[in-house]
């Protein structure tokens, strides 16, 4: 359905939880500058957006083996300094950064930035609903980037806290066990479809919060709409219109 205004039928839900990692903050940014930062200091010249690419996806490809059952539950922290060693291993680089500049590096994922209308957004929201993070991030991280960004969420959830991640059903229901609301009274928000359709599966509501440079100028992620979003709004200050708040 089309962006939306006071969306009829919603008048139960009690919170909100949301993916973070995208849906409320930009992660390109704080990794080119990280990049940027590393190319100065030992004089490389790295496509830092083609490495970050690479990065995410080797992180995902550990996740999805962790869902899997492949490979022990291991948090995302630790998945992303252990591909950080694959990706400069597989160009190369391995000599280049001891351990401690590794750890650094890594540091970039308690760092990222909020988008413009995220705080605002959340504020607004916060007077009408309790406001959750429900994300695959590690929980320290979590709090690193929801006290980097002033982010007014009332509780800090991520999918450590059931050692499997999304679209896995047990990270759902810890929004139902710590904020103590049913699953038709929680709405999920994410730029990723895939998490909606979890969470919709589990009985939630859900709002599509589009983020077309999610992955950087010039790239096409997927913001289409679709008939079964609860609500489908272009960030967060539409989805607070959406809902009355």
């Amino acid at each position: 359905m089309g962006k939306s205004r006071a969306v009829p039928g919603l008048g139960s839900i009690k919170a909100l939880t949301f993916d973070v990692q995208g849906t409320c903050t930009d992660f390109c940014g704080p990794l080119q500058r990280m990049g940027d930062a590393v190319n100065r200091a030992k004089g490389l010249s790295l496509d830092w957006g083609a490495l970050s690419a690479e990065w995410r996806g080797l992180y995902r490809a550990t996740l999805d083996a962790v869902i899997a059952g492949q490979r022990p539950f291991l948090r995302v922290d630790r998945i992303y300094r252990e591909t950080l060693d694959t990706l400069l291993d597989r160009h190369g680089l391995g000599g280049t950064f001891d351990a401690a500049e590794r750890d650094e590096m890594n540091r970039v994922w308690s760092r990222l930035e909020p988008w413009p209308d995220t705080v605002p957004g959340l504020a607004r929201l916060r007077r009408r609903f309790v406001l959750s993070t429900l994300s695959n991030t590690a929980m320290s991280t979590m709090v690193a980037v929801v006290k980097h960004g002033a982010l007014p969420f009332d509780a800090v959830l991520t999918a450590e806290l059931a050692r499997i991640y999304k679209p896995a059903p047990a990270v759902y229901q810890l929004a139902v066990d710590y904020l103590g609301f049913a699953p038709s009274e929680i709405m999920m928000v994410a730029c990723h479809k895939y998490d909606l359709a979890a969470a919709r599966a589990f009985g939630m509501r859900t709002a599509f919060v589009t983020r077309p440079l999610e992955f950087g100028p010039g790239e096409s992620p997927d913001v289409a709409p679709e008939d079964w979003f609860d609500v489908f709004a272009e960030d967060f200050l539409d989805l607070a219109d959406a809902l009355g708040a």
